[in-house]
Protein backbone atom coordinates (compact mmCIF):
# COMPACT_ATOMS: atom_id res chain seq x y z
CA UNK A 1 0.00 0.00 0.00
CA UNK A 2 0.97 3.81 -0.60
CA UNK A 3 0.96 4.25 3.06
CA UNK A 4 3.91 1.48 4.05
CA UNK A 5 5.75 2.57 0.99
CA UNK A 6 6.14 6.07 2.32
CA UNK A 7 6.77 4.41 5.80
CA UNK A 8 9.87 2.31 4.02
CA UNK A 9 11.05 5.07 2.23
CA UNK A 10 11.04 7.33 5.46
CA UNK A 11 13.26 4.47 7.02
CA UNK A 12 15.25 3.53 3.73
CA UNK A 13 16.22 7.45 3.53
CA UNK A 14 17.03 8.28 7.11
CA UNK A 15 19.22 5.14 7.28
CA UNK A 16 21.24 6.36 4.22
CA UNK A 17 21.44 9.69 5.36
CA UNK A 18 22.71 8.86 9.14
CA UNK A 19 25.43 7.07 7.45
CA UNK A 20 27.56 9.85 5.87
CA UNK A 21 29.42 11.65 8.07
CA UNK A 22 29.91 15.60 7.59
CA UNK A 23 34.08 14.97 6.85
CA UNK A 24 32.41 12.49 3.89
CA UNK A 25 30.55 15.92 1.95
CA UNK A 26 33.52 18.08 3.12
CA UNK A 27 31.20 19.69 5.52
CA UNK A 28 32.97 21.04 9.20
CA UNK A 29 31.95 18.69 12.24
CA UNK A 30 30.38 21.48 13.94
CA UNK A 31 28.95 21.30 17.53
CA UNK A 32 28.28 17.86 18.89
CA UNK A 33 25.49 15.96 16.81
CA UNK A 34 22.90 14.00 18.76
CA UNK A 35 22.91 11.45 15.94
CA UNK A 36 25.55 9.80 13.71
CA UNK A 37 25.41 11.69 10.03
CA UNK A 38 23.95 14.71 8.43
CA UNK A 39 21.34 16.55 9.44
CA UNK A 40 18.23 16.58 7.40
CA UNK A 41 19.18 20.33 6.95
CA UNK A 42 22.33 19.49 5.65
CA UNK A 43 20.91 17.03 2.86
CA UNK A 44 18.76 19.05 1.83
CA UNK A 45 21.46 22.05 0.99
CA UNK A 46 23.65 19.33 -0.84
CA UNK A 47 20.81 17.89 -3.09
CA UNK A 48 19.78 21.46 -3.21
CA UNK A 49 16.12 20.92 -2.43
CA UNK A 50 14.49 23.07 0.19
CA UNK A 51 14.50 21.75 3.80
CA UNK A 52 10.77 21.34 4.97
CA UNK A 53 10.14 19.77 1.57
CA UNK A 54 13.17 17.25 2.38
CA UNK A 55 11.89 16.84 5.94
CA UNK A 56 8.64 15.79 4.30
CA UNK A 57 9.74 12.96 2.29
CA UNK A 58 11.99 11.48 5.14
CA UNK A 59 8.71 11.89 7.35
CA UNK A 60 7.03 10.00 4.76
CA UNK A 61 4.49 12.31 4.12
CA UNK A 62 2.58 12.08 0.36
CA UNK A 63 4.32 14.45 -1.64
CA UNK A 64 5.11 13.79 -4.83
CA UNK A 65 9.41 13.69 -5.77
CA UNK A 66 10.68 14.34 -9.16
CA UNK A 67 13.24 11.94 -10.73
CA UNK A 68 15.64 15.04 -10.87
CA UNK A 69 14.74 15.53 -7.30
CA UNK A 70 15.26 11.61 -6.55
CA UNK A 71 18.62 11.73 -8.64
CA UNK A 72 20.18 14.97 -6.78
CA UNK A 73 19.11 12.90 -3.30
CA UNK A 74 20.76 9.93 -4.46
CA UNK A 75 24.26 11.53 -5.58
CA UNK A 76 24.27 13.25 -1.90
CA UNK A 77 23.52 10.17 -0.21
CA UNK A 78 25.92 7.36 -2.13
CA UNK A 79 23.75 5.49 -3.06
CA UNK A 80 24.93 2.87 -5.32
CA UNK A 81 22.59 1.51 -8.38
CA UNK A 82 20.84 -1.25 -6.15
CA UNK A 83 20.02 1.71 -3.56
CA UNK A 84 19.19 4.40 -6.35
CA UNK A 85 16.09 1.97 -8.02
CA UNK A 86 15.40 1.06 -4.38
CA UNK A 87 14.32 4.81 -3.81
CA UNK A 88 12.95 5.32 -7.16
CA UNK A 89 10.53 2.41 -6.38
CA UNK A 90 9.41 3.29 -2.95
CA UNK A 91 8.83 6.96 -4.10
CA UNK A 92 6.41 5.47 -7.12
CA UNK A 93 8.77 6.39 -9.88
CA UNK A 94 9.59 3.02 -11.23
CA UNK A 95 6.36 0.80 -12.46
CA UNK A 96 7.13 -2.89 -11.82
CA UNK A 97 4.28 -4.57 -13.32
CA UNK A 98 4.13 -8.61 -12.32
CA UNK A 99 5.31 -10.73 -15.10
CA UNK A 100 2.58 -13.33 -16.03
CA UNK A 101 3.72 -17.11 -15.11
CA UNK A 102 6.82 -15.71 -13.10
CA UNK A 103 6.89 -18.74 -10.77
CA UNK A 104 6.39 -21.68 -13.34
CA UNK A 105 9.40 -23.90 -13.20
CA UNK A 106 9.07 -26.07 -16.81
CA UNK A 107 10.47 -29.31 -17.49
CA UNK A 108 13.20 -27.44 -19.70
CA UNK A 109 14.42 -25.94 -16.84
CA UNK A 110 14.61 -29.47 -14.76
CA UNK A 111 16.31 -30.64 -17.57
CA UNK A 112 18.88 -28.39 -17.15
CA UNK A 113 19.61 -28.61 -13.35
CA UNK A 114 19.36 -32.63 -13.88
CA UNK A 115 22.39 -32.71 -16.86
CA UNK A 116 24.74 -30.50 -14.74
CA UNK A 117 25.37 -34.17 -12.84
CA UNK A 118 27.87 -33.48 -9.79
CA UNK A 119 27.32 -29.69 -10.32
CA UNK A 120 24.75 -28.32 -7.80
CA UNK A 121 21.97 -26.01 -8.87
CA UNK A 122 17.98 -24.72 -7.71
CA UNK A 123 15.53 -22.88 -9.10
CA UNK A 124 14.70 -19.83 -6.99
CA UNK A 125 11.80 -17.07 -7.00
CA UNK A 126 12.48 -13.70 -6.16
CA UNK A 127 11.37 -14.36 -2.76
CA UNK A 128 13.81 -17.54 -1.87
CA UNK A 129 11.75 -20.29 -2.24
CA UNK A 130 13.73 -22.79 -3.68
CA UNK A 131 11.30 -24.45 -6.42
CA UNK A 132 13.44 -26.75 -8.47
CA UNK A 133 16.74 -28.57 -7.46
CA UNK A 134 18.85 -31.57 -8.97
CA UNK A 135 20.32 -34.49 -6.96
CA UNK A 136 23.87 -32.58 -6.36
CA UNK A 137 21.99 -29.89 -4.56
CA UNK A 138 19.75 -32.15 -2.34
CA UNK A 139 22.82 -33.92 -1.52
CA UNK A 140 24.31 -30.60 -0.32
CA UNK A 141 21.20 -29.22 1.61
CA UNK A 142 19.37 -32.33 2.77
CA UNK A 143 16.93 -29.99 5.24
CA UNK A 144 16.39 -27.42 2.90
CA UNK A 145 14.66 -30.00 0.07
CA UNK A 146 12.96 -31.86 2.70
CA UNK A 147 11.38 -28.70 4.51
CA UNK A 148 7.85 -28.17 4.42
CA UNK A 149 7.05 -26.59 1.45
CA UNK A 150 5.66 -23.14 2.96
CA UNK A 151 9.14 -23.00 4.40
CA UNK A 152 10.99 -24.73 1.38
CA UNK A 153 13.06 -20.97 1.97
CA UNK A 154 16.77 -20.48 1.72
CA UNK A 155 16.32 -17.28 3.74
CA UNK A 156 13.95 -18.82 6.53
CA UNK A 157 15.92 -21.62 6.71
CA UNK A 158 19.31 -19.95 7.46
CA UNK A 159 17.48 -17.01 9.75
CA UNK A 160 15.11 -20.46 11.36
CA UNK A 161 16.55 -23.49 11.21
CA UNK A 162 20.43 -23.32 10.84
CA UNK A 163 21.11 -26.30 8.50
CA UNK A 164 23.63 -29.00 10.73
CA UNK A 165 24.77 -30.47 7.64
CA UNK A 166 26.25 -27.80 5.46
CA UNK A 167 27.70 -24.70 7.19
CA UNK A 168 28.31 -21.36 5.43
CA UNK A 169 31.32 -20.25 6.96
CA UNK A 170 30.67 -16.68 5.99
CA UNK A 171 27.65 -16.82 7.85
CA UNK A 172 27.11 -13.48 9.15
CA UNK A 173 28.39 -10.93 5.63
CA UNK A 174 25.83 -13.64 3.31
CA UNK A 175 23.16 -13.48 5.26
CA UNK A 176 23.43 -9.85 5.61
CA UNK A 177 23.85 -9.69 1.57
CA UNK A 178 20.46 -12.18 0.84
CA UNK A 179 18.65 -10.31 2.99
CA UNK A 180 20.01 -6.97 0.84
CA UNK A 181 18.99 -9.05 -2.32
CA UNK A 182 15.24 -9.80 -0.84
CA UNK A 183 14.65 -6.44 0.28
CA UNK A 184 16.03 -5.21 -3.22
CA UNK A 185 12.95 -7.81 -4.77
CA UNK A 186 10.39 -7.00 -1.63
CA UNK A 187 9.89 -3.03 -3.39
CA UNK A 188 8.47 -4.97 -6.61
CA UNK A 189 6.13 -6.76 -4.22
CA UNK A 190 5.82 -4.77 -1.26
CA UNK A 191 1.89 -4.48 -1.74
CA UNK A 192 1.54 -8.22 -1.82
CA UNK A 193 0.28 -9.27 1.39
CA UNK A 194 1.90 -12.84 1.31
CA UNK A 195 4.86 -11.24 0.84
CA UNK A 196 3.93 -8.80 3.72
CA UNK A 197 3.23 -11.70 5.66
CA UNK A 198 6.08 -13.47 4.75
CA UNK A 199 8.08 -10.61 6.46
CA UNK A 200 5.92 -10.32 9.55
CA UNK A 201 6.76 -14.18 10.16
CA UNK A 202 10.19 -14.19 9.42
CA UNK A 203 10.75 -10.96 11.98
CA UNK A 204 8.90 -12.63 14.50
CA UNK A 205 10.96 -15.95 14.43
CA UNK A 206 14.49 -14.49 14.01
CA UNK A 207 15.64 -11.29 15.84
CA UNK A 208 18.78 -11.67 13.56
CA UNK A 209 16.75 -11.66 10.32
CA UNK A 210 14.43 -8.40 12.20
CA UNK A 211 18.03 -6.42 12.98
CA UNK A 212 18.97 -6.89 8.97
CA UNK A 213 15.66 -5.88 7.62
CA UNK A 214 15.86 -3.23 9.79
CA UNK A 215 19.37 -2.03 8.16
CA UNK A 216 17.38 -1.27 5.33
CA UNK A 217 20.30 -2.41 3.34
CA UNK A 218 19.76 -2.75 -0.25
CA UNK A 219 21.78 -5.50 -3.30
CA UNK A 220 21.10 -6.85 -6.59
CA UNK A 221 22.40 -10.68 -6.80
CA UNK A 222 25.30 -11.74 -8.39
CA UNK A 223 28.09 -13.71 -8.76
CA UNK A 224 29.37 -14.64 -5.22
CA UNK A 225 32.14 -17.01 -3.68
CA UNK A 226 30.96 -19.15 -0.75
CA UNK A 227 32.72 -21.69 1.30
CA UNK A 228 30.72 -24.54 3.48
CA UNK A 229 31.63 -26.40 6.12
CA UNK A 230 30.27 -29.98 5.45
CA UNK A 231 29.69 -32.45 8.82
CA UNK A 232 31.76 -35.33 6.38
CA UNK A 233 33.63 -33.82 3.62
CA UNK A 234 35.18 -30.73 5.80
CA UNK A 235 35.84 -27.32 3.55
CA UNK A 236 33.65 -27.02 -0.14
CA UNK A 237 34.21 -24.24 -2.10
CA UNK A 238 31.73 -22.63 -4.84
CA UNK A 239 31.15 -20.03 -7.13
CA UNK A 240 27.95 -19.47 -7.62
CA UNK A 241 26.47 -17.90 -10.86
CA UNK A 242 23.15 -16.45 -10.86
CA UNK A 243 21.62 -17.04 -14.02
CA UNK A 244 17.59 -15.38 -14.60
CA UNK A 245 15.45 -17.75 -16.00
CA UNK A 246 12.48 -15.60 -16.08
CA UNK A 247 11.39 -12.21 -14.81
CA UNK A 248 10.71 -13.58 -11.44
CA UNK A 249 13.17 -16.69 -11.58
CA UNK A 250 16.74 -17.73 -11.17
CA UNK A 251 18.79 -20.22 -11.92
CA UNK A 252 21.82 -20.69 -9.19
CA UNK A 253 24.29 -23.14 -10.15
CA UNK A 254 27.52 -23.67 -7.51
CA UNK A 255 30.53 -24.66 -9.46
CA UNK A 256 32.82 -26.39 -7.28
CA UNK A 257 36.26 -24.14 -7.43
CA UNK A 258 38.77 -27.00 -6.40
CA UNK A 259 39.33 -31.06 -6.86
CA UNK A 260 38.44 -31.51 -3.02
CA UNK A 261 35.27 -30.00 -4.00
CA UNK A 262 34.54 -31.68 -6.74
CA UNK A 263 35.48 -35.31 -5.28
CA UNK A 264 33.39 -34.23 -2.59
CA UNK A 265 30.16 -33.20 -4.45
CA UNK A 266 31.29 -37.10 -5.77
CA UNK A 267 31.03 -38.83 -3.20
CA UNK A 268 27.90 -37.31 -1.91
CA UNK A 269 26.24 -38.10 -5.33
CA UNK A 270 27.16 -41.51 -5.29
CA UNK A 271 26.34 -42.20 -1.39
CA UNK A 272 23.17 -40.79 -2.47
CA UNK A 273 22.72 -42.88 -5.46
Amino acid sequence: MAEERRTDLSAFLRSRRERITPEMVDLAPGPRRRTPGLRREEVAQLAGVGVTWYTWLEQGRPINASSQVLDAIARTLRLDSAERHHLYRLAGQVADPMPVDSGQVTPEMQEILDRLGDIPACVTNSRSDTLAWNDAYATLFPELVAAAEGERNSLWQACVNPAPTTLLLDREGELARAVAVFRGAYTRHADDPCWQDFVRRLCAESAEFARLWARQDVAEPGPRVKEYKHVKHGILRFSTTSLTALPELRMIVYTPMDDETRRAMSKLRGTAR
